[in-house]
């Protein structure tokens, strides 16, 4: 193989590779809930900026990362709802019950931040099915009625099942229930 066919061969591969590169752009552009398939494709997406914040990621968040189930997911977001943060790759290790090494590959996208449990950016949760109307009352935005309303409909008809639930009995704007999700747990 002289050098002018190899020179040849290798500006092949690198077009190829520039091609896949660009496809792969593409499809993380595209869609802001792509799953990650590989470490290369979390390369790419970390250059283009994309970061999870350990400590405030939903299950969709979670779920872009590859070899994470929907059960992982979930016991992720419920660690954090209940107040515990992650602070670095070794904590989310072990609350997955994986090595680091499992998921070193995540190290590009996801940051650990941390937030007082009094912030805007982390505020308290409180479960409606128990919540006391002084509580209740301590939410932005919840009035005097509706936090009275909320809890006789939970006396009278039972604990609500999630915030869709909530919303429906209490006839509340989808708009209001969004706002009530940052503050319930369920």
């Amino acid at each position: 193989m002289t050098f002018f066919t190899w020179l040849s061969s290798a500006k092949k591969v690198s077009q190829k590779m520039n091609v896949s590169r660009q496809t792969i752009i593409k499809k993380i552009q595209a869609n802001p809930y792509y799953r990650f398939q590989s470490d290369i494709e979390i390369k790419i997406a970390a250059e283009l900026g994309i970061k999870i914040d350990a400590n405030l990621a939903s299950v969709d968040d979670w779920l872009r990362l590859p070899g994470i189930s929907i059960t992982q997911a979930r016991n992720l977001v419920e660690i954090t709802n209940s107040g515990i943060h992650f602070l670095c790759l070794e904590d989310l290790a072990s609350a997955l019950g994986v090595s680091v090494l499992k998921i070193q590959s995540w190290q590009p996208i996801v940051y650990f931040a941390y937030y007082a449990s009094d912030s805007f950016y982390f505020p308290a949760k409180i479960n409606p099915n128990n919540a006391s109307l002084n509580q209740l009352i301590t939410i932005p935005n919840l009035n005097l009625d509706t936090a009275k309303k909320m809890i006789t409909e939970r006396e009278n008809n039972g604990n609500y099942r999630h915030i869709a639930d909530l919303q429906k009995r209490l006839n509340l704007t989808p708009d209001f229930a969004y706002h009530l999700m940052s503050y319930f747990q369920f």
